[in-house]
């Protein structure tokens, strides 16, 4: 399914569950600015290889534009938008001072060397040139991109303006005035969700059971963040070629052994463990599914499968509207992405503070803000369901969410004169 027909439908609910302002509405179901760029890089074989690249300026109502880029091969025009819809509501349902934007260069990093990225990363911030700037549009790591690249980003950008503006995008090296515990935040943030989550369950985290999709950035510290903070139990992970299950629990350096090796965590091996595929692993009975990976993971026609308590996106769409309702009428609880996975836009508007204010924080400070910010805004999605249960009209957290993330920026648009 088109994931910015996702964004658009998931919107479409919201604004018709709220009575949300027919002009409001028509101006938040397009980005505000899309620009898709022809790409010339000199490769070090010495031939020249054309990419396409995009980046899309969703909405800055409440402030300059803020999302990761992305490389892939996969990568697409409707993609990115969605993403940047998304990152619209995450940011405003975080309360932080940022609208919404997403990039994306189509693009096998797997296929190039070093010096190739450089190449590339350099010239997609040349063709943005001043389309991207600390007050204007803010980027950020994203899949198959690293610290690194965003320091060759940085360094670009301030060579286009030639002055010093470390803010300009987040998620760098600390040696360039990256932020201490920015690295974690996406996962750490989704397990204070998860914690508050569970006092609202019931749930025990040290005696709970957990299995997540995705081995990457935010997958693997879900696992090494759940045992370190909470003593819980993974019996299941996963990565793009396949996965594992163990009811004894798994190891951390077992599986990075097994990844090493074989290419996959379902290389590891375990008293009782067994490969399972990544659609097996969303329905192991557990309490705590998170699914960390890709989009449109949970559908219509596996959504009934999934046996969990609590689920937890840490990736972002992984769960279809269909899917939704079903694990709703099913009372699992469905915490969504733009809600669990925003650690990490919270973790970058503290890093961008730091960098346009030159006070920088240790990293106790910087969770302590994580934890504080993370916990309200879960508060608030669970006030505004019960507040609505209370009337009578049953919604899902997503729909909570929406509704909160989407008032916020209509109200600055109308404030601002948009409508």
């Amino acid at each position: 399914m088109d994931p910015f027909k996702i964004a658009q439908k998931q919107l479409d609910e919201a604004a018709e569950i709220m009575k949300l302002d027919k002009q409001a509405h028509a101006i938040l179901r397009e980005p505000k600015r899309t620009l898709v760029m022809n790409i010339p890089v000199r490769m070090s074989n010495g031939r020249t290889q054309t990419f396409t690249g995009f980046r899309v300026r969703y909405n800055d109502a409440r402030g300059p534009a803020k999302g990761g880029i992305r490389f892939h091969p996969q990568e697409s025009l409707e993609t990115v938008k969605a993403l940047a819809a998304w990152m619209t509501w995450k940011c405003s349902l975080a309360d932080i001072p940022f609208g919404g934007g997403k990039g994306g260069i189509i693009c096998d990093t797997k296929k190039m060397n070093e010096r190739d990225l450089e190449s590339l990363s350099r010239a997609y911030v040349r063709a943005l040139g001043t389309d991207i700037g600390p007050e204007v549009d803010i980027p950020a790591p994203d899949v198959y991109t690293t610290p690194q690249i965003m320091a060759w980003m940085m360094d670009e950008y301030m060579n286009i303006v030639r002055k010093s503006q470390f803010g300009v995008i987040t998620g760098k090296p600390v040696e360039v005035w990256g932020s201490e515990g920015r690295m974690d935040s996406t996962a750490r943030g989704g397990m204070y969700i998860m914690r508050e989550a569970a006092k609202m369950l019931k749930i025990t985290p040290k005696k709970a059971t957990i299995a997540i999709q995705g081995f990457g950035n935010a997958g693997r510290y879900a696992f090494t963040l759940s045992k370190e903070l909470f003593g819980a139990k993974v019996v299941a992970i996963s990565d793009s070629e396949g996965g594992v299950y163990d009811p004894d629990g798994l190891d951390i350096e077992k599986l990075d052994d097994a990844k090493k090796k074989t290419g996959s965590v379902g290389g590891y091996k375990g008293r009782r463990s067994q490969k399972i595929s990544n659609e097996e692993l969303l329905e192991q009975k557990v309490d705590i599914l998170i699914p960390a990976a890709i989009e449109n993971q949970v559908r219509a026609d596996n959504a009934d499968k999934v046996k969990c308590k609590l689920l937890l996106e840490f990736a972002n769409g992984p769960v279809t509207p269909e899917a939704t309702n079903i694990l709703f009428e099913k009372k699992i609880v469905d915490l969504p992405d733009f809600l669990v996975n925003s650690g990490g836009v919270v973790g970058s508007y503290y890093e961008w503070v730091q960098n346009v204010t030159g006070d920088y924080w240790d990293t106790s400070l910087f969770y302590s803000k994580l934890d504080k910010k993370l916990t309200k805004s879960f508060n608030d999605t669970m006030a505004l369901q019960k507040e609505y249960a209370s009337k009578g009209q049953k919604i899902n957290p997503r729909m909570a969410a929406y509704i909160i993330a989407v008032d916020r920026v209509a109200k600055a648009m109308k404030a601002r004169g948009w409508y």
